[in-house]
Order: structure tokens, then sequence, then C-alpha cells
């Protein structure tokens, strides 16, 4: 296309050419691309989010491909900066160390380990402990804060180099970053490469079925090229003789699958999970196209209210702020067509604060501003999160401010009991 996106034919499980559109959002600029007040004036163009399935194998991706370093070369999300996710990742290593056997000094690989936050659980439980992070920044900053981490982008080339360098790992994990991977078979030859005889390769990533279940269409990105389900992560490990052995659900990102990865005789016991889901998929009808069909009026619906009720209330000079300054919200905003409608967007993520919103230089500013400002809507675009986002807003309620929830149903959220 150029040399920013290009399109692949091929799907990037089984190179199968079989690949049809099943869901389409509104294109959008990249969806984390809060940009400084030097360049607020310097447009940001719009890239597709066209979801294809591959009719061969059912893996569920985007093909048009912006270059990983146009992606990330700014990138400054730090999983720090979420709570929520430091609380979850420090349950998840407890979890694994048991699983999958682990013992002190078991060599603990985290693939796009970004601040380090997860390894470092481990790296307290007395494993030794390996990032690999090509946002250069982020990098350096975990290396500097103890947690040694690789700022290059994860290859064949690159795991044998880390066998010579560190022996083979007991543990291989990758959460929320097994979607972004273009290259995919790539990688799963470099974990192969890695993994010890006795490792496990624990996958967690945001789920297909969760993503239609629960609305969750603003996870579908430039970002996540893939969203995965069981029946095709079944096939993709099969082609290099490693075997998907349990999933087991998890609650983050709207509904996500953790995958237990390793070679025949693994520590990880074989469950009937992986049964148990495939069923689940087929049931639901995941693979076929009248699901998504059904799924995008749903959501259009949900437009279709949000739309009318935001240019009514600005036709009637209200103020409305939107709630999330985030890739989701990013998704929501411009595939809901809502920009124009938005005086500002607010974020408790300090980073975020004094920047813009992508496409729509929307200025990014503190919670605080909510009962200065006394917005008469404010739009909650991080709606997975509403409950607490309300919870810790009250004041602004209690001032007579309303929120707004676009997703799953559209609800206003009024003080008055």
């Amino acid at each position: 296309m150029n040399n920013i996106i290009y399109r692949r034919d091929t799907c990037r499980g089984c190179e199968g050419h079989d690949l049809e559109l099943f869901f389409r959002l509104k294109p959008s600029p990249i969806g984390d691309a809060y940009v400084t007040s030097e360049k607020v004036n310097e447009n940001q163009p719009s890239y597709p989010i066209d979801l294809y399935m591959c009719k061969s194998c059912g893996l569920a991706q985007l093909i048009d491909v912006i270059d990983p370093d146009i992606l990330y070369g700014e990138y400054i999300y730090v999983t720090a900066s979420s709570t929520d996710l430091s609380a979850h990742f420090q349950a998840y290593a407890d979890s694994l160390i048991d699983q999958c056997r682990l013992e002190p000094g078991s060599l603990v690989v985290d693939l796009g380990s970004n601040d380090g936050t997860l390894l470092r659980f481990f790296q307290k439980r007395g494993m030794s402990v390996l990032g690999v992070e090509p946002a250069t920044h982020i990098a350096a900053q975990a290396t500097a804060a103890g947690v040694l981490s690789i700022d290059q982008f994860f290859t064949p080339d690159l795991a044998k180099q880390m066998v010579g360098e560190y022996g083979r790992a007991k543990l291989i994990t990758a959460n929320n970053v097994f979607a972004n991977i273009d290259d995919l078979m790539s990688w799963v030859n470099a974990i192969n490469e890695l993994l010890a005889d006795d490792g496990v390769f624990v996958i967690e990533s945001y789920y297909l079925a969760d993503v239609v279940h629960n609305m969750v269409f603003d996870f579908i990105y430039h970002e996540h090229l893939t969203s995965f389900s069981v029946r095709p992560m079944q096939a993709i490990f099969q082609r290099v003789g490693l075997e998907l052995v349990a999933v087991e659900r998890v609650a983050t990102k709207g509904g996500s699958l953790r995958y237990f990865v390793q070679r025949l005789g693994g520590p990880v016991i074989k469950d009937d999970s992986v049964r148990e889901m495939l069923a689940l998929e087929k049931n639901m009808g995941l693979y076929r196209k009248e699901t998504f069909s059904a799924y995008a009026d749903k959501i259009n619906n949900l437009k279709e209210q949000a739309n009318n009720f935001l240019a009514r209330a600005k036709s009637e000079g209200k103020s409305i702020a939107g709630f999330g300054a985030s890739i989701t919200g990013t998704t929501l905003i411009h595939h809901f067509e809502i920009g124009d409608y938005l005086d500002y967007l607010v974020d408790d993520n300090q980073a975020k604060q004094g920047r813009f919103s992508p496409g729509f230089h929307l200025p990014v500013l503190p919670p605080t501003v909510l009962c200065e400002r006394k917005p008469d809507y404010v739009i909650i675009l991080a709606w997975r999160f509403a409950e607490t986002i309300i919870s810790k807003n009250q004041a602004y309620l209690e001032a007579g401010g309303q929120f707004l929830v676009p997703v799953p149903e559209f609800n206003l959220i009024t003080g008055v009991e």
C-alpha cells in the first residue's frame, strides 16, 4: 500500500488464501498516538480496521498491517500505570510458578515485557528473569530498575542468541502481545527454539468469543492484528510439534484466555478445557459470517443511540467530555463518529495528560477538571471500567453532572435517586 502500511493476502496462521471480510470498523489514526502540543497541527492519517476470517483454519485477523516502528516507536503505555493489571500479574505469577513447577533459578522470559512488572513478581520468588521489549525507552527503564530487558523484536535469530547467552527457558510468557505479531509463525518457531524440553509457553490474549459475547468491539484495533480463539491456536502450535494442553478463562481485557503450550509430556497436566472451549466456539457459531453480521448490527444500534443523544445535546449548547484516553477510546470515538461532539478528554494516566487525542486532537486533562468545569455530560469511553469511574467521581454526579455509558447498553447515569 505504501511504506507505512501493507495488505497481506495470506492467513498469518496457516498461510491459506481463503480470507473473508467478517467485520469492519471505521478507519482511525493509530490508537495510542496521543500527540504533544508541538504536533497538534499535524495531520494524522487514518488506516483501515477490517477483520477477516480464514475459512481454512478460523483465524480472525486484520490484513492491513502498519509498520511496527511506526506503531511502537513512541509507545508510552506502561503496565505499572494500571493498578488492576499489576495486581492481576502478581496472582498470575504465583499461579504459573505452581502450575509449571518452577524452581528458584528457573529462567522465565516475558515477550513484550513492557516495564518488567510481571517479571518482577517472578524475580521476587527467586527466578532468573529476562524481558524482550522492542520499545527502546521502556526496555531501558526496566533494565535500570533491575529487570534485564532486550530492546529488540523477537525473532528466531534472537532466540538462538538468547539460548547461547542465557540457556533455554523453563517458562515463556506472552501477555497481551501475541495478538500484535504479524509474522506469527516466525514467533512460533522462535519460541520452539527458546523453550526448554520441560518448558511451558503461556499466552494470555483477549478472546474472540468474548469480543463478540461481551460487545468488546473496541479491542479490535491496528495493534491487535489477530483475535485469537482456541481452534486456530491449537492448529498453529501443532504445525511445529507443540501441543495446546489447557486453557483458562481470564476476566481481563473484556474476556481473555490463557493458553498453555508445551512439548509432549510437559509439566502441565492436560485436561478437558481445550475440548470444552472448542465445543463452545462451535455452538455459538464463532466461525460463521452470520454471527458477525448480527454483532455489527448490535454495535451500530448503540452507535446510533450515542450519536443521536450527543448530537441533540450539542445542538442545545451542552458541554460534553469523554472519560478514557486509551487506544480503545480512539476506536470507539472514530467508529461511533462522536469526536466532533466532545470538548476534551479526561484520564487518570498522567502520561496522557497534556497530550491530544489521535485525529481529533482533543486535549487530555486530569479528572479533577470534572468538578472544576462541570461538563453537562461525560461519556465513558472506557466503558468496561464504568462502575469504577463513576464511583471515583461521585462529587461530579452530586454537583449535577451526568455520565453516559455507551456499551454494552446505552445508559444515562445521574446523581438523582
